[in-house]
C-alpha cells in the first residue's frame, strides 16, 4: 500500500484521483474504476505498489515497438488491474481481477530490484501486460532509477493517463506505445466501456511534442467493429497530422478472447486493406501484427525501397540503418537507436 501521488481531498472524506482520465470521485472505503486505488479515511492509496503479476525479458519488437532500439531486450513487468474493461482483452486474467487483493502470492519487485534485474542483459524496462498507470507511483519511481542507470523506459498503454500524470513521468519515459482502438464513440463504448476517448489522442500528442517520446500506435483490428473505411481512414489521417507521417502504425490481428469469443480472427486480407488505407493517407510505416512471416514485418525505406530492418516474428536484423536514417540514401526513418530519449530526440 502506497499513498497516491495525484489526488484531491474533497468534502466528507471523499477524494478525486487524477492519475487517469476517469478522475474517479471515490467515497471512503471505496475503490476507483481500476480497483487499484482505494480511499482509506480520506487518503488515496495505490494498493499494488511493486506487486508484479508477470515478469519476463522480451524482445522490444514484442511490445510491439519496431523503430525503438530494434533487436534489443526489454525487462518487461506487469501488475494487476486496468482502468478499461475491454471485451476482447488478451490478458484478462491479470487485467480483470475478481477479488479485492488479487496480488496475494504474486512477486514483489521493488524499483531497485527491477533495475538490477534489467541490467543483467536487457537494455531497458517496459511496463506492459496490463495498463501501467494502474501502479503509477511504482512506474514513476522505477523510471527515475532506470534513467539513472542508463536504461531506456517504455509505457505500453491504453493512453488514458491524465496530462498532469504524463508530465510527472515525462522526464523519465522514452517510449509511448499507445493503443488507439478505433475512431468513434460507439467503438470505444462497445469495446472498452469508455465514452470520452479523445483525451487519449491529446495525451499521445503531448507525449511526443512536449516530452520528445518515441511514439508508436497499435490498432487491433476487430472484424465488424473497427474495420470500416471511415474509422481506419480517420485514424490514419490523425496519426499523420498529429504524430507525423513517419510514425509506425501497427494494425494487428484480433484473436477471440475473453468476452469476444464469438468473433472470428481477423482475415489477413483485412489487415492488408487497413495498411493500404494508411499508405493512401500518407503514412510511411505500417506493420501487420500477429501474422509471423508477413512481408510487412520488415522496414523498407520509403525513399529508395531498400530493406533496412529484416524481421520474422520478434527477431530483428538491422541491415540498412545508420542512426535514425537509411544507410543507403540518407532518408530520415524515425528510429530511436541510441542514448536516452525522455525529453529529447536522438
Amino acid at each position: 500500500m502506497h499513498e497516491a501521488m495525484l489526488y484531491e481531498k474533497l468534502a466528507d472524506a471523499r477524494v478525486r484521483c487524477n492519475i487517469c482520465q476517469w478522475r474517479c470521485s471515490i467515497n471512503p472505503g471505496k475503490y476507483g474504476v481500476c480497483r487499484m486505488y482505494h480511499n482509506r479515511d480520506g487518503v488515496l492509496y495505490n494498493m499494488n505498489y511493486a506487486q508484479a503479476s508477470s515478469v519476463a525479458v522480451d524482445p522490444i519488437e514484442k511490445k510491439p515497438l519496431f523503430h525503438f532500439f530494434p533487436g534489443t531486450l526489454a525487462f518487461s513487468i506487469g501488475g494487476w488491474g486496468c482502468n478499461f474493461h475491454c471485451e476482447g482483452c488478451q490478458n484478462w486474467q491479470i487485467s480483470c481481477p475478481t477479488t479485492d487483493e488479487p496480488w496475494r502470492g504474486s512477486r514483489e519487485v521493488t524499483p531497485q530490484e527491477a533495475v538490477t534485474l534489467a541490467r543483467r542483459g536487457s537494455q531497458g524496462i517496459a511496463w506492459t501486460y496490463n495498463e501501467p498507470s494502474i501502479w503509477f507511483e511504482y512506474t514513476l519511481d522505477s523510471a527515475r532509477l532506470a534513467r539513472e542507470n542508463g536504461l531506456y523506459t517504455v509505457y505500453v498503454t491504453n493512453g488514458y493517463l491524465t496530462p498532469e500524470a504524463l508530465d510527472a513521468i515525462g522526464p523519465y519515459l522514452d517510449a509511448w506505445r499507445v493503443d488507439i482502438k478505433g475512431f468513434n464513440d460507439t467503438l470505444y463504448r462497445s469495446i472498452a466501456r469508455i465514452s470520452h476517448w479523445r483525451g487519449i489522442l491529446e495525451v499521445a500528442r503531448r507525449a511526443k511534442e512536449k516530452w520528445g517520446m518515441h511514439v508508436e500506435v497499435v490498432t487491433n483490428i476487430v472484424p465488424t467493429m473497427n474495420d470500416d473505411d471511415r474509422q481506419l481512414g480517420e485514424l490514419a489521417s490523425w496519426i499523420r497530422d498529429n504524430l507525423g507521417e513517419l510514425t509506425p502504425w501497427h494494425v494487428t490481428r484480433f484473436y477471440p478472447q475473453h468476452n469476444l469469443t464469438d468473433i472470428p480472427p481477423t482475415p489477413v486480407s483485412t489487415l492488408e486493406y487497413a495498411a493500404d488505407i494508411g499508405h493512401k493517407a500518407g503514412l510511411k510505416f505500417i506493420y501487420a501484427g500477429n501474422v509471423p512471416g508477413h512481408s510487412s514485418e520488415n522496414t523498407v525505406c520509403y525513399n529508395c525501397g531498400r530493406l533496412v530492418v529484416k524481421r520474422f516474428g520478434y527477431q530483428a536484423e538491422i541491415v540498412g540503418l545508420q542512426g535514425s536514417r537509411c544507410r543507403f540514401c540518407g532518408a530520415e526513418l524515425n528510429f530511436r537507436t541510441g542514448g536516452q530519449g525522455g525529453g529529447h530526440n536522438d
